[in-house]
């Protein structure tokens, strides 16, 4: 066996470095994360290397603890293990030996060979090194004891984050039963503080604190789907860290069904972010030559939250899949008729809808089968005859006369007991006993695993595809999953279900590759990076509050760019908290996503729509600089006061809301900065002046001039005076550099686009 020993890779893009050290033949230990430390020769790598051994503390092992990427018991770590397992009760504890490496396809020795380190570097520091920029490194590596083969991938992104994941491969003759696989980052004890997410049905990902302590902070979601409380994010940083300021590092575990972040101090003071599958128990049994690939672990630094943010918006911006085209503005019917179908009423919605700019109408639930409420119907995927004797085709070709795009909601892998298909198969309902499981929303699981059940679920939203020029889905899932038993055997199926949803997504995307689909999970659930690899957007929340939206939107946005979150304007009375607002304040706060309206437009008078038309407007003119830009966050003292805004690449405009949660303390807030300006530059400030605006004697001298022009510098330190609001108001400002705008004036000049 090949033993790969003494050997170093620094990877630097995007403002971070990521420096992993082989050293006596173990896994590879991640020697620096954070910030970039520019070029560093053999030499030095291995003086970072070493400098970061710590001395053996009384009471521990004798030598120092190695922390790779799988921490190992085996190594004298006493922490949570990256790898938990055994053969009924024998070989539980591996150590593995790396056997080979490969960067981007080559093989490491080969690469060090050809020249990237000299072997005057390598003799002095005892070790080969390999420096390059993103890249992705493989190892390659196995334990004779406990027979387990291992491939570790490692990768920094061109945006900064890294990403890694492991495959297990039983090399035995005997079963292998997984109990939990965690990839590990380490971050250093400055980092003291945590901020993750709660939250619950309609008030997704309220962000929370706490001070680190010995031991472990550990979120489990058992939902068996991302769930409303999902933690979604686990950082660690600096005491008192905020949007601009405090370096942070972060955790994803990019998987939509049972996950794992966690954050572990030990009594040494080493501290380390994992992530990884939850698995319930023999839900991983590897037979001889069966392996065991594991969800993607992202790590994302920063210097404080919005620059960490800004790097997974990169990450995902440029994949291959992500959405190019403008993001087209959508009304669904939910909350205008819920299961009331009726055609001429949804063809008055579809023209008003197309008369205020809408580009895309949705269809939710309630089109088929007996689905005349929440009761009934759920699994039969065929157009009810009772509400539409002709089919969906006189609606579709309405919404396409009209030059929208027709999407159809769907809820896929649920089922109503009062449904023809439970009826038919109740074998293909998930269950861990006889029965099945207590019921949620009226629905049961239907057990995608099983091939019958999956074809059938497959070859109906297939048929429907085929049949109606459909350009969206929205793909619903509504309640947990309890008791979820796959198979004849019942044995938990919660892995295998979401690798089935998984499979299904990407088949008809495969099918239909110009087809969106929307991820969507009694709101907010499913806000998570392994649905959005294969989705188009999320919904974010149920709740279209504007108040509640407020938060909801600026903590989704920790991880997910605007372009992918589904943003609503709905009823001035909100249907989910009966608070009533102005037709601004919800505009405003929906305008940082994608936008969509999510109102009975019948109700509304000609002001009304009026008006929505021009807020429709002015999203479609700033879609490109609030789909594309770079997002900043105001940290403020008063948590009555909120900014947020999206700033252009090139720095030439910018876009910020300003809003008032609730009455302040004080009677002023005082300037407020206007963050991410390019510092020397003049730019223009201007308010838009749309629908409801602050009263007279509220607004600032400069408010009303419409002449302010400041630097980047001065808006971004000193800041402006801002409208003294009312509670649960907001107002809009344009940012424009002063060169841009004379710039843009001549032939052919650049309209100042991000």
């Amino acid at each position: 066996m090949t033993v790969v020993s003494d050997f170093g890779l620094l990877l630097r893009s995007g403002g971070v470095a990521l420096a992993l050290d082989v050293r006596g033949g173990g896994l590879p230990t991640v020697v620096h994360w954070g910030p970039d430390l520019g070029d560093l020769d053999a030499v030095g790598f291995g003086a970072l290397a070493d400098a970061g051994i710590a001395s053996v503390a009384a009471s521990e092992v004798d030598e120092p603890v190695q922390l790779s990427l799988l921490p190992e018991h085996s190594r004298g770590w006493l922490g949570q293990p990256g790898i938990s397992g055994s053969r009924d009760g024998s070989a539980w504890s591996p150590r593995f030996t790396t056997t080979g490496a490969r960067l981007d396809g080559r093989r490491l020795d080969v690469l060090a060979d050809t020249g990237i380190a000299s072997p005057a570097e390598a003799r002095a520091s005892g070790r080969t090194l390999v420096s390059c920029g993103a890249g992705r490194v493989v190892f390659e590596a196995s334990d004779r004891v406990t027979g387990l083969g291992l491939e570790l991938t490692v990768e920094l992104t061109e945006s900064g984050v890294v990403r890694c994941r492991a495959v297990l491969e039983n090399l035995e003759p005997m079963p292998y039963r997984l109990d939990e696989l965690l990839l590990c980052l380490p971050v250093p004890p400055f980092a003291a503080e945590t901020l993750d997410f709660a939250g619950r049905w309609g008030r997704e990902r309220a962000a929370q604190r706490q001070q680190v302590g010995v031991g472990l902070h550990r979120r489990e979601g058992r939902h068996g789907r991302t769930g409303l409380d999902a933690a979604t994010l686990l950082f660690a940083g600096e005491p008192g860290f905020g949007f601009a300021s405090g370096e942070v590092w972060g955790v994803h575990t990019a998987w939509s069904g049972n996950h794992v972040h966690q954050l572990e101090r030990d009594l040494g003071g080493r501290q380390l972010l994992g992530g990884g599958e939850l698995l319930l128990p023999g839900e991983i049994v590897l037979e001889p030559g069966d392996r065991y690939t594991s969800p993607w672990v992202y790590g994302v630094h920063g210097n404080g939250l919005d620059e960490a943010a800004r790097r997974v918006h990169r990450l995902l911006r440029a994949r291959r899949q992500h959405p190019r085209s403008p993001r087209p503005v959508t009304l669904n019917t939910w909350e205008a008729v819920y299961f009331d179908h009726d055609f001429d009423v949804l063809a008055e919605l579809a023209e008003l809808a197309a008369s205020v700019g809408v580009e895309r109408f949705v269809l939710d639930d309630g089109w088929f089968g007996g689905r005349r409420n929440d009761r009934a119907g759920l699994g039969d995927w065929t157009v009810s005859s009772e509400v539409w004797p002709d089919g969906l085709h006189p609606l579709v070709d309405r919404v396409r006369g009209l030059g929208m795009q027709f999407g159809l909601w769907v809820e896929p892998e649920m089922v109503n007991p009062d449904s023809e298909l439970a009826r038919s198969h109740p074998e293909w309902i998930m269950s861990a006993r006889d029965g099945w499981p207590v019921e949620s929303r009226h629905q049961q699981v239907l057990d995608l695993a099983h091939p019958g059940c999956y074809a059938h679920i497959r070859d109906a939203l297939v048929a429907l595809l085929d049949e109606y020029d459909i350009s969206y889905l929205k793909w619903d899932h509504n309640r947990d999953l309890v008791d979820a038993g796959s198979g004849p055997g019942r044995r938990p199926g919660v892995h295998r279900q979401t690798a089935a949803f998984y499979r299904l997504v990407d088949e008809l995307k495969a099918r239909y590759p110009h087809l969106e689909i929307e991820s969507c999970s009694s709101g907010g659930g499913r806000v998570d990076l392994g649905a959005l690899e294969r989705t188009d957007r999320v919904w974010i929340s149920d709740n279209n509050d504007p108040l509640d939206r407020g938060d909801i939107n600026r903590w989704t946005t920790q991880l997910v760019p605007p372009e992918l979150m589904g943003t609503h304007i709905a009823s001035a009375r909100s249907h989910t908290t009966g608070r009533t607002h102005s037709l601004s304040y919800r505009a405003i706060t929906a305008l940082f996503g994608h936008l969509g309206i999510e109102t009975d437009l019948r109700r509304a008078d000609d002001a009304e729509l009026a008006e929505l038309a021009d807020w429709v407007a002015l999203h479609r003119r700033h879609r490109e600089l609030l789909h594309d830009g770079d997002l900043v966050r105001l940290d403020h003292p008063d948590t009555s006061l909120a900014l947020e805004g999206v700033v252009a690449h090139d720095r030439s405009r910018a876009l910020y809301a300003y809003s008032s949660r609730a009455r302040s303390p004080l009677a002023g807030a005082g300037r407020i900065r206007l963050p991410g300006l390019a510092p020397h530059r003049d730019y223009r400030v201007e308010p838009v002046r749309l629908g409801e605006q602050p009263d007279a004697g509220d607004r600032p001298a400069w408010w009303d001039s419409g002449r302010l022009v400041l630097t980047g510098a001065a808006l971004g330190s000193a800041g402006v005076a801002m409208p003294a609001l009312h509670p649960e108001q907001a107002v809009l400002l344009e940012v424009t550099a002063v060169d841009a705008e004379v710039f843009a004036d001549l032939p052919g000049g650049d309209q100042g686009t991000s």
